[in-house]
């Protein structure tokens, strides 16, 4: 018998372990605008956990647990790289992240696809970039 075929349909979720839980909160639901699915305290782990969700179903986990490790995010550094959203317009994107105070890389293009993109970072240092879709 073959077995079937492994079939990837889609991202679901991406998690972060947050230094200061309030803060990322308040990072990935105001200023980014993420919808709050669920967010629940897990007294055994004296951990938060907050489930967001973007417009096209991905979520997000923002987790919180005492004195977590340092992990380098430098964008070269070996592991994830960076979390990208798409947005429909990058340069409004960046506009409207900087009037709420984020600092935001100038906007550059993709040369293999001609695509606009930028970069800025969570309150971690987590490289985020946002992509012209």
């Amino acid at each position: 018998m073959i077995p079937a075929a492994l079939e990837l349909r889609a991202v679901h979720h991406v998690a972060i372990i947050a230094s200061d839980y309030a803060r990322s909160k308040r990072f990935y639901v105001e200023l980014l605008g993420l919808k709050v699915l669920a967010e629940n305290y897990r007294a055994a782990r004296d951990s938060w956990k907050l489930d967001l969700a973007l417009p096209d179903g991905t979520q997000l986990e923002l987790f919180s647990f005492p004195q977590p490790p340092v992990r380098p995010s430098r964008p070269e550094a070996c592991g994830l790289r960076h979390l990208c959203f798409a947005v429909s317009d990058v340069e409004q994107a960046k506009v409207a992240l900087e009037a709420k105070g984020v600092a935001v890389e100038p906007v550059r293009v993709d040369e293999y696809t001609g695509k606009s993109f930028t970069f800025f970072a969570d309150p971690d240092g987590l490289p985020l970039e946002l992509y012209q879709a």
